[in-house]
């Protein structure tokens, strides 16, 4: 396997390059960032609906609540359909969303520390985790289009450090093809 990367090591470059272009457009645009994966978020949603209703045509002999996953198709299909119709709202709702989990998460971990307070030592540092989890999640109910832009920049910062990890990683795998077989450039 390694002799197959040693010799395809300009695919690894370009994978990287991509990945890096990516995230500086994730970064500069991230309006852009935001629209494409709603737009991904609407077709999975679409496609896991129309197999969700499959299989539960399919299994209505042998699955006795066969009707609660063509329920649920009908539901991802439509969910699909709204983030086609109104990406924006569709974002929004996600943002909103992903607020909400962080609030009734950092209040959560808030109770558990009080709770756990008699039992541990350092409690304060899940108090500490559950106020920073409550922030946060307040932050995005506040403003949830900073969140999404949030999202894309983090998305961004990603595709860049697989980037250029892979840019290098390419290079180095570069130098291994120009080795003699079974020799290895640098001792490991």
């Amino acid at each position: 396997m390694l002799l197959a990367f040693s010799r395809n090591w300009w695919a690894l470059v370009l994978r990287g390059l991509a990945a890096l272009i990516f995230g500086v457009v994730a970064i500069l645009w991230p309006g852009i960032t935001v629209a494409v994966l709603v737009i991904l978020f609407g077709a999975y949603a679409f496609v896991d609906g129309v197999f969700a209703i499959a299989a539960g045509i399919r299994g209505s002999a042998e699955i006795k609540r066969w009707w609660l996953l063509l329920i649920e198709g009908l539901f991802s299909i439509a969910a699909g359909a709204i983030a086609f119709v109104w990406p924006g709202i569709t974002a929004l709702v996600l943002v909103v969303l992903v607020g909400v989990w962080a609030i009734a998460t950092g209040i959560m971990e808030i109770v558990a520390a009080i709770q756990l307070r008699k039992y541990i030592t350092g409690e304060w540092l899940l108090v500490v985790s559950g106020l920073l989890s409550t922030a946060f999640g307040v932050l995005l109910l506040f403003d949830p289009l900073a969140g999404a832009f949030a999202v894309a920049w983090i998305i961004g910062i990603y595709a860049m450090v697989f980037g250029i990890l892979l840019i290098s990683l390419g290079f180095r795998l570069r130098g291994l093809e120009r080795a003699p077989h079974g020799m290895t450039p640098h001792p490991v």
